[in-house]
């Protein structure tokens, strides 16, 4: 059979991911926070996307004749009135030549962050209050140095405090053996053990400790416990502790049962990790997307806009394009007034799909909104999709990383989708309402006697629940939930 090359036409249909949809999908997906960086990036990279200013519905003239004349809208106004205060703004003062500008800024300049001051540092509306200046939280790394450094230490023991200080975890927890610290710097065992003691005996009780055991007995040493019932529990009996096998602790140390169950307690009011306080981020505040609002007996879905700035083509390019021929620059600004203008539309289908899905879920989980999570009703992206006319990836999307505020408490949109447990009459049943359910239970039973898993199951299938004993186990897991071994308290 011989072989030829031949030329083919093909007439076929593809979906190709433009820049532009690329771009419309991931401000689909990201949350509120990335949102507002994407729309500074955007308007610090393109000259032709300006901010709309948001005070001019107020200060605009009201008259019937100045609204006739004005047929551009705001933008036009606003353009006016802003020269107009620019011009006034620059007015000379009659007064002005009478001081001294030179001499005043010698005596009086800010040097707030420690360097030459701006116009902006004599603009007291421009200048930064002390709750929004930026600062750093001390790590525990710093403290530490800081004790150490005001306490004088031998150039030795700072070489060897910085190893140990090096090889400490966030939670204060030495990682490192004493073996190893005394090989990499050169210096006999009991030279590191006194620069560990040292480290020890500084704040917070418990640092430097290399297991939970020893983080336990310093802090009971800084409060002066040494020989006590808290000190032989932590040393000997943790594990009975963890178990909370009072009865076996207090025979074995010859004790009366109240006096270890007192002891027990005051363990349990010690830090296991003292470096805790000591945060490694920022803390991140959740800012809903969209608000849920029972006006009457009307559920009312409202966009949260506040704080994203409403973007605009600038008229002056517009101008510039029109009164531009041909060449590079007309280009250029054909160009970013694409990329604006798509970017616009992005946000705007963005805030709708957000407001559709929303509505939606609103209708499917209303008894949710008016009478809390034990009425969450199963239900799935599939649901939403078909219910609004999109495709289930564009639901996830839109719901990915945005807070809704409602009635009941601000919560993720993916919390509203559950799935489902069949119930003994036949009816599903939301699997979050039987965890809320779960969770109830176990806030009203007794200490001294816990609900194990199989009686919670039971009690369940009391109110046409059916679940199984290892599913309980798996929720209680999830919600961080002891067993009822460990939650077993003697008095």
């Amino acid at each position: 059979m011989a072989l030829e090359t031949k030329l083919y036409q093909r007439l076929s249909q593809q979906l190709v991911m433009t820049p532009q949809l690329r771009q419309a999908i991931k401000i689909l997906q990201v949350s509120r926070a990335e949102l507002e960086t994407l729309i500074d990036e955007a308007l610090s990279e393109n000259p032709v996307l300006e901010e709309g200013l948001e005070q001019v519905e107020e200060e605009r003239p009201r008259t019937e004749e100045a609204l006739e004349t004005n047929e551009s809208g705001n933008e036009e106004w606003a353009m006016v009135h802003e020269q107009r205060e620019t011009t006034n703004e620059i007015e000379p003062n009659e007064r002005m030549g009478e001081i001294d500008w030179k001499e005043y800024l010698d005596n009086y300049r800010n040097d707030w962050h420690g360097a030459s001051a701006t116009a902006a540092d004599f603009d007291e509306e421009k200048r930064n209050t002390l709750e929004n200046t930026l600062v750093r939280a001390q790590s525990l790394h710093d403290y530490l140095i800081w004790q150490l450094r005001m306490t004088g230490i031998t150039p030795v023991e700072e070489s060897v405090t910085a190893l140990i200080l090096g090889n400490m975890d966030k939670d204060g927890y030495l990682q490192a053996d004493i073996e190893d610290i005394a090989f990499q710097s050169g210096q006999d065992f009991d030279v590191v053990e006194g620069a560990l003691k040292r480290i020890q005996d500084l704040d917070p009780p418990g640092v430097g400790a290399r297991d939970l055991r020893e983080c336990l007995l310093l802090q009971i040493r800084n409060q002066g416990k040494d020989g006590s019932v808290a000190a032989a529990i932590v040393c000997d009996h943790l594990a009975l502790l963890e178990s909370k096998r009072y009865d076996k602790i207090a025979k074995e140390l010859a004790a009366p049962l109240e006096e270890v169950a007192t002891a027990a307690g005051f363990i349990a009011t010690l830090e296991p990790k003292p470096g805790r306080n000591f945060g490694e981020g920022d803390i991140r505040y959740i800012t809903p997307d969209v608000f849920v609002q029972k006006i009457g007996d009307e559920l009312v879905v409202i966009l949260n806009d506040e704080g994203l700035p409403r973007l605009r083509v600038s008229n002056f390019y517009r101008q510039v394009l029109s009164d531009t021929g041909t060449g590079d620059a007309k280009r250029y600004i054909q160009e970013k007034m694409r990329a604006a203008a798509w970017l616009i539309k992005s946000i705007q289908q963005r805030q709708r799909t957000l407001y559709l899905v929303t509505q939606s879920i609103v209708r499917f989980q209303r008894d949710f909104f008016d009478r809390g999570v034990a009425h969450l009703k199963p239900l799935v992206l599939k649901d939403v999709a078909m219910d609004i006319g999109m495709h289930e990836s564009t639901v996830s999307r839109a719901t990915a990383n945005k807070y809704v505020h409602t009635p009941q408490g601000t919560y993720e949109l993916k919390y509203f989708f559950t799935s489902s447990l069949q119930g003994a009459d036949g009816e599903e049943v939301s699997a979050e309402s039987v965890k809320d359910r779960i969770r109830e239970i176990i806030g009203t039973e007794d200490p001294r006697h816990p609900y194990s898993d199989q009686h919670i199951a039971k009690m369940l299938s009391t109110e046409h629940v059916g679940i199984a004993r290892r599913t309980v186990a798996k929720y209680r897991g999830i919600m961080g939930v002891l067993p009822s071994s460990r939650r077993r308290q003697a008095f």
